[in-house]
């Protein structure tokens, strides 16, 4: 089979990009890096909220997943059923990304939900099976402080709340539950 012209370079394109995709599917894994501190955060986690009188009772599932060629660990979150207070958001929608603004940075966190809240995170893992998110203490307002922690098969999340000159936090919200 000859090529000549325009067909020679549709066939040298074509080429080019079979050898491209076969590369990336063999190319062995991508290193670490620091959000390797978080795999156990991995996964689908079923999530039933703790709730008392007050508290809303809401259950669905999340995952952490990494996006983007591996340098983001994403969080979606999905709820599958909710009776709360009449303030309480139970169409409730949220993103949370985890990334490294460069090499040797520390992590950090974004915060996206359906409210319009933005918050933006400082990331620690105080254990391996630990991860804290902890907002700054220069914006001004209350603080918020997110923990997951896996007890065995159970990953356990708390969403807090640090009302400025206080050094108590409180529970906004609480939940659980098992890797699907």
């Amino acid at each position: 089979m000859l090529f000549k012209g325009k067909h020679l370079k549709s066939y040298i394109s074509l080429a080019a990009f079979v050898v491209g995709c076969l590369h990336a599917q063999t190319a062995g894994p991508q290193s670490a890096g620091p959000l390797e501190t978080f795999h156990f955060l991995e996964g689908t986690w079923e999530a039933k909220t703790a709730a008392g009188p007050s508290a809303p009772a809401v259950s669905g599932t999340y995952f952490f997943r990494r996006e983007l060629g591996g340098h983001v660990l994403a969080r979606h979150s999905n709820t599958a059923a909710c009776k709360g207070p009449s303030d309480f958001d139970c169409d409730h929608g949220d993103l949370l990304y985890v990334y490294s603004d460069g090499e040797g940075q520390p992590l950090k966190a974004i915060y996206f939900d359906n409210e319009g809240h933005v918050i933006h995170y400082d990331v620690s893992a105080p254990t391996p099976t630990k991860a804290v998110f902890l907002s700054s203490a220069a914006t001004p307002g209350p603080r918020f402080q997110l923990i997951y922690e896996l007890r065995g098969n159970i990953m356990s999340g708390k969403f807090q709340m640090q009302l400025p000159g206080q050094s108590e936090w409180k529970s906004y919200l609480e939940w659980s539950g098992p890797k699907k």
